[in-house]
């Protein structure tokens, strides 16, 4: 029976560059027969690193009127633009003492975080885009956190406001806030949700990126997953059993935001 573009969605991977963009563009275009993959990225370089293929699409996100093309005809959106702090150089481990960050011009977290993440889901929202996943962080809810500090920055405000407007912004939305990420292979750990950072307060709060992305895609295929926040951790290796059944891991959650 030929399968038909219709019946597959087609979701646009914003960060499609970034090391868990590109984890996420890589999986769906490994399921060809569920999804038409789509990538956004901020350069030609990015574009070819990540294979330069004609799906992928480069754009500013800080420019509202750059992201038409990429969301036009999209059915999801996986938000996973953030900026990044870059440590000053000159740093001296040996010496002790902590290392300094900045943000480059125009790429603070308020660009990035705020301005760039509302661009997209207003755009989204105008081209009828159905259903909009978010990778936020975990730590939002204390403005004190560590990570506000760097460059003062104030990631973690900025985020947790991009959040806010994607929760009112009346798209079926599933807001993601993983804990430290990690580069380990995905699938073979239990996976852990909370909510208002409770999972900080224990030894599990950190993830794999593999695992990030694999929620970012199933949670497209779950209605237990729309209109849902929530944290995400994983237990050690080994510890407990990795997660097969997403829509059971969905249904445990029942914050909002």
């Amino acid at each position: 029976m030929a399968d038909s573009a219709a019946s597959r969605p087609t979701v646009l991977v914003t960060g499609a560059g970034g090391r868990t963009g590109h984890i996420v563009y890589n999986k769906l275009k490994e399921r060809s027969e569920q999804f038409v993959a789509r990538g956004l990225v901020r350069t030609e370089e990015s574009k070819q690193k990540i294979g330069g293929a004609d799906d992928v699409y480069i754009a500013d996100i800080r420019d509202a009127d750059h992201l038409a093309p990429a969301v036009q005809g999209a059915d999801a959106l996986i938000i996973l633009t953030s900026a990044v702090p870059k440590m000053k150089p000159g740093f001296d481990p040996s010496k002790g003492g902590r290392p300094e960050f900045y943000y480059e011009d125009g790429m603070y977290p308020e660009q990035v975080d705020w301005i760039g993440q509302k661009n997209q889901i207003d755009a989204a929202k105008a081209a009828g885009v159905k259903h909009i996943v978010l990778v936020g962080s975990m730590g939002g809810t204390n403005p004190n956190h560590p990570l506000n500090s760097l460059g003062n920055g104030n990631i973690l405000v900025w985020k947790r406001k991009a959040e806010q407007y994607l929760a009112d912004s009346g798209v079926a939305y599933t807001i993601i806030r993983p804990g430290g990420l990690q580069d380990k292979d995905g699938g073979v750990r239990e996976l852990i949700v909370g909510k208002d950072d409770e999972l900080l307060q224990t030894d599990t709060k950190s993830i794999p990126r593999a695992d990030v992305a694999e929620v970012c895609v199933q949670a497209l295929q779950y209605e237990e997953a729309k209109f849902k926040a929530f944290d995400l951790a994983s237990k050690p290796e080994g510890v407990g059993t990795p997660i097969k059944d997403f829509r059971a891991l969905f249904s445990q959650i029942t914050a909002r935001f």
